[in-house]
């Protein structure tokens, strides 16, 4: 098969991903529950770098993690995730902050800053892959709400900071360009460049 037609297979692999989307984001907020679905994510700071991940649906460096079970403590929540999406065990250095998310998909994000104690960096099937990126090098192709937690991990010390944001149409384009342009590419994306050994 060519290039070209690997190219329009990956982007007509997004529509089925924009339709689930879609739906989601129209439902979620009619029937969320009064309590908001609550995610955990690991900023995670090596030597390598930081460790940023691309999901298989909807495809876009962001920072790992996931949504949070039933009775489940968030920094719990954050060590099974990240376990299952790197491969990694996790030490948490400081709760960076909370992050509430109006809007397409409602949900409160509660960021960790942390350092890898063990295990061996794989990808599993939610990621299609994972990369160390300089943090001041970050790709093109980072999704733009995980760049504010980004940024107030990388802060050495601080309080956890409580920031709000509204995901509206504007941000629903800018998560699509971003994934078109990661298909159209193939899996490295515009304006990777990884760290070496990634």
């Amino acid at each position: 098969m060519s290039d070209s037609a690997r190219r329009w297979l990956r982007v007509l692999g997004a529509i089925p991903v924009y339709a689930q989307l879609s739906v989601r984001g129209a439902l979620v907020p009619r029937f969320q529950p009064s309590r908001p679905v609550v995610v955990a994510r690991a900023v995670v700071l090596a030597e390598d770098g930081l460790l940023l991940a691309v999901r298989s649906d909807l495809q876009g460096w962001e920072l790992p993690g996931g949504t949070l079970e039933a009775g489940e403590a968030p920094e719990a929540a954050l060590h099974r995730e990240v376990r299952e999406e790197t491969g990694l065990e996790l030490a948490v250095e400081r709760h960076v902050g909370d992050y509430r998310a109006t809007g397409f998909w409602p949900h409160l994000a509660r960021v960790y800053r942390c350092r890898v104690l063990g295990g061996r960096l794989r990808r599993s099937v939610e990621h299609r892959k994972l990369a160390w990126f300089d943090p001041e090098a970050l790709p093109e192709t980072l999704f733009p709400w995980f760049a504010a937690p980004i940024a107030d991990a990388l802060v050495a010390e601080g309080s956890p900071v409580e920031r709000q944001e509204h995901h509206g149409w504007r941000e629903i384009a800018q998560g699509m360009r971003i994934d078109l342009r990661m298909r159209i590419e193939g899996e490295g994306g515009f304006g990777v460049k990884p760290r070496e050994g990634s």
